[in-house]
C-alpha cells in the first residue's frame, strides 16, 4: 500500500524559528558543496574506466517478480500433463470454475491442473506446443470498472506489452462477469482477442458469463461444448469415465499440539496472536470496533455505521479504497450441519491434495477443526453448484433423491430448470438441501473438499484519513429475507458485523481487514467541482469526500464546488447522515445538497429525477467547470439510469445527436472525469 505522503511529511519540516541560525552556515555550506561537485565532475571526466561498449541493459529485463515455483512447462512434462487452466479470480469462482476443467480432462484420457497466473511465467506460452495434446484454457473473471483481478495483473501487463510468437499455443477462454455492469466480460473478451493478435490458434469459441443472470447454467452450457471440441481437435473420445475422484484425502489428528492448530488465520498460523505487517488479503489486521451504531429512524432494514481503529497497523487508506472483511458464519448454522451429519466438529483434521506436486496442499488452513473450517473458511449459505450436488449424489440413500441430484447437475434442459427453480430462485443453501433430502449424508469430510472458500467482502470506505488516519468507516445495511421455502437468509458479513460491540477487548469486537486500492479518486486540484450521485449506502465513499473537501478548505486551498445528489426511502426513516450532512452544507463545504426521498410522495423520485431538474447547472459543471462525476451505489438500475440521464442533458446542452452524446460522457470516463463504484 502507497504511505499517504501528509502523513509521513510531518516530521521531517523544520520548525521556523531555525532558519536564522541556518543563514549563517550558507556561506561555508555554499563553498563547500561547489568544491565537492567540482571535484567529482573532474574525476568522472578524466579518470572513471571507459565502459559504454558494454551496454548493462538486457540483464534489466528480467523484472523481479514474484518469487515463482518454476515453469509450468516443466511442471507439466513432470507430472504428464497436457492441459493447463489458468484463472483470474477475485471471490473464487473463476478458481472453482478451473478447477471443474482441469478435473474433466481425466474424462478423455487427458490431463489438466488448474494454475494461478501469478505464480508463473506466462511468457512460457510459447513453448506449451512442446507438450502433445497441449492447451491452454483461461477463466478470466473481470474486476470492477473493466479491471483484471488482483491474481491476473501481471498477466494482463505481460499481454499488453507482449510481442511473443504463441502461434504453436492452442487456447480457450471462459469470461465471468455481469451484464449491469459497464465493461460487461472486458477482460475475458480482451485476453481472447490478445491471444489471437499473437498467433495463438482459437479451438473453441470465448464463453460469456453473466452472473446477473445464471452464471452456473452459462458455465455448464459453454464446457458441454467446449469438449466436443476439444476431442474433434485432438482426436480423442470420452472414456466414459464419470466418476467422482477425491482430489484431498483426510487425515484425522487424534493427539495434535493444539499450537500448530488453524482458529481461522487466512495465512500464517498464529497471526493473529503475533501480528507483523505489512497487512493484506493473506494477512489481515485484526481491528478492534470503536463505534457501532444503527443509522436510519424507522423502517424493517438495519442500516448502520462502524468505525474500526488501525492506529499502530501501518496501513495507509486514501478516500474512495476499499476496505475488504473476513467475516465469520453464524453459529447456529454451523452447528445444524454438524447434527445433521453426525459430526463431532470439534476433530481435528487435515485435507492433503493426494497431487503431490500440486502448489495448493490443502482447500483451506490445515489442520483444523471442522467447526472452524464451517465457521471461518467455507461458504455454507450460498446456493451450492451444480458440481457439488453431482458430487454428493452418490451418498444419497433414496434412489429418487440420488437421481434428482443428478438430474440437476445434468446438462439436460429440464435439469437446467430444476437446478434454477429449486436451488437458485429458493435461494437453498448447504443446510436447506441437507434439511430437504433427508436420505442425504455426505462424509463431512468429503462436503469440506466440495464447498467454496468463504471470501472476504468489500465496503466503500465512508472517512477521509486526512480526517481520520487511524480510523476506517464503513456504512452498511444487513441483508435479510425470506425465501420461498419459507426461511430466512441473512447475509454473512452484514449480520456478523451488527454483532459487533465496540467493547474494551474479546474478539467480539474483532474484525480481520485490510485495504484495497481503488481508482476512485477525487480530482487532483482541489478546485476541480465535483458531482457526487450516491442514494442508499452509496452515499458512503462521499462521506469520506466531503471530509476531505472540508480539510482541504481548512487548509486554506480553493475548493471547488461540491455537489452531492442523495436518495433515500424516506425523510424520516433512512436519511443516511443526516446532521453531518446539513452541517457540511450550513458550512459551505457542500455547495449543493439534493435529496430524493423515493417514497414520501404518490409517484417514486429518484436521484435521476433531481439531475434532470437541474440539468442547466450540471452541463454547466460538466462543461464549463471540468467537474468529476462519481457515481456510487446499485449497478442494476441506478448506475444506468443516472447515466442515460447524463447522455441526455448532453444531447440537449451540448446540441449533439444521440451517438455523439454517448461518445461525449464515454470520453469523460476514459479521461477518469466520470468514475463508478458499484455493485449488483
Amino acid at each position: 500500500l502507497t504511505i499517504m505522503g501528509d502523513a509521513s511529511m510531518g516530521p521531517n519540516i523544520s520548525p521556523p524559528d531555525s532558519t536564522a541560525q541556518q543563514d549563517s552556515f550558507f556561506s561555508m555550506t555554499d563553498v563547500f558543496l561547489i568544491s565537492l561537485i567540482t571535484g567529482l565532475l573532474t574525476y568522472w571526466l578524466f579518470f572513471r574506466k571507459k565502459k559504454e561498449e558494454v551496454p548493462d541493459l538486457p540483464k534489466m529485463q528480467t523484472v523481479a517478480a514474484p518469487v515463482r515455483d518454476s515453469s509450468f512447462i516443466e511442471k507439466m512434462k513432470k507430472t504428464g500433463r497436457n492441459i493447463v487452466v489458468f484463472y483470474g479470480s477475485q471471490t473464487g469462482t473463476a478458481e472453482e470454475f478451473a478447477n471443474r476443467l482441469s478435473k474433466d480432462a481425466h474424462r478423455y484420457g487427458l490431463r489438466g491442473m488448474a494454475a494461478d497466473p501469478e505464480e508463473y511465467d506466462l511468457s512460457d506460452l510459447s513453448r506449451l506446443s512442446e507438450i502433445d495434446k497441449s492447451l491452454a484454457v483461461f477463466c478470466m473473471a473481470t474486476y470492477g470498472e473493466g479491471d483484471p483481478t488482483d491474481n491476473a495483473q501481471d498477466f494482463y501487463d505481460w499481454l499488453q506489452e507482449a510481442d511473443a510468437d504463441l502461434s504453436g499455443l492452442r487456447f480457450a477462454v471462459f469470461g465471468l462477469g455481469n451484464k449491469t455492469y459497464e465493461h460487461f466480460n472486458a477482460m475475458g473478451k480482451y485476453v481472447d482477442k490478445r491471444l489471437e493478435e499473437l498467433g495463438a490458434q482459437r479451438i473453441f469459441e470465448l464463453g460469456l458469463g453473466d452472473d446477473d443472470g445464471n452464471l452456473e447454467e452459462d458455465f455448464i452450457t459453454w464446457r458441454e461444448q467446449f469438449w466436443p471440441a476439444v476431442c474433434e481437435h485432438f482426436g480423442v473420445e470420452a472414456t466414459g469415465e464419470e466418476s467422482s475422484i477425491r482430489q484431498y484425502e483426510l487425515v484425522v489428528h487424534t493427539d495434535v499440539n493444539m499450537n500448530k492448530v488453524y482458529t481461522g488465520e487466512m495465512g500464517r498460523l498464529k497471526s493473529y496472536e503475533n501480528q507483523k505487517p505489512p497487512f493484506d488479503a493473506k494477512n489481515p489486521f485484526l481491528a478492534q470496533v470503536t463505534e457501532n451504531r444503527k443509522l436510519n429512524e424507522g423502517g424493517e432494514r438495519h442500516l448502520m455505521h462502524l468505525e474500526l481503529d488501525i492506529s499502530n497497523s501501518k496501513i495507509r487508506y486514501e478516500s474512495g479504497d476499499h476496505v475488504a472483511v473476513y467475516p465469520a458464519n453464524d453459529s447456529s448454522l454451523v452447528n445444524q450441519i454438524g447434527e445433521i451429519l453426525g459430526t463431532n466438529l470439534d476433530t481435528i483434521m487435515s485435507l492433503n491434495n493426494l497431487d503431490e506436486e500440486s502448489n495448493k496442499k490443502h482447500p483451506f488452513p490445515c489442520p483444523t477443526s471442522y467447526r472452524t473450517a464451517l465457521t471461518y473458511y467455507l461458504d455454507i449459505t450460498n446456493p451450492p453448484r451444480t458440481n457439488v450436488l453431482y458430487e454428493l449424489a452418490q451418498y444419497a440413500t433414496d434412489p429418487s433423491e440420488q437421481e434428482r441430484l443428478r438430474k440437476m447437475a445434468s446438462s439436460a434442459p429440464e435439469g437446467k430448470a430444476l437446478y434454477l427453480s429449486w436451488v437458485v430462485e429458493a435461494r437453498r443453501n448447504i443446510l436447506a438441501i441437507l434439511q430437504d433430502m433427508p436420505s442425504l449424508c455426505p462424509p463431512i469430510d468429503h462436503l469440506c473438499e466440495l464447498l467454496p472458500r468463504l471470501q472476504a467482502r468489500y465496503y466503500s470506505i465512508a472517512s477521509s484519513s486526512k480526517v481520520h488516519p487511524n480510523s476506517i468507516h464503513i456504512c452498511a445495511v444487513t441483508v435479510e429475507y425470506e425465501t420461498k421455502t419459507g426461511r430466512v437468509n441473512k447475509g454473512v458479513a452484514t449480520n456478523w458485523l451488527k454483532g459487533k460491540v465496540p467493547t474494551e477487548n474479546g474478539s467480539s469486537s474483532l474484525v480481520p481487514m485490510y485495504v484495497r486500492k481503488s481508482q476512485f479518486r477525487l480530482p487532483f486540484k482541489p478546485s476541480t467541482p465535483v458531482i457526487m450521485i450516491g442514494p442508499g449506502t452509496g452515499v458512503a465513499p462521499f462521506m469520506g469526500f466531503i471530509q476531505e473537501r472540508a480539510w482541504l478548505k481548512q487548509q486554506g486551498k480553493e475548493v471547488g464546488e461540491t455537489v452531492l445528489y442523495y436518495g433515500c426511502r424516506r425523510e424520516r426513516e433512512d436519511y443516511l447522515y443526516r446532521e453531518e450532512l446539513a452541517r457540511f452544507h450550513r458550512d459551505g463545504v457542500l455547495s449543493q445538497l439534493h435529496v430524493a426521498f423515493s417514497r414520501d410522495q404518490a409517484e417514486k423520485v429518484y436521484v435521476q429525477h433531481l439531475l434532470k431538474k437541474n440539468k442547466e447547472n450540471i452541463w454547466k459543471l460538466v462543461h464549463e467547470g471540468n467537474a468529476h462525476i462519481y457515481v456510487c451505489g446499485d449497478a442494476r438500475n441506478m448506475a444506468r439510469d443516472v447515466q442515460n440521464t447524463f447522455y441526455e442533458i448532453v444531447a440537449e446542452f451540448g446540441n449533439m445527436s444521440q451517438p455523439q452524446a454517448t461518445d461525449y460522457v464515454k470520453k469523460l470516463m476514459t479521461k477518469g472525469r466520470y468514475s463508478l463504484d458499484v455493485w449488483s
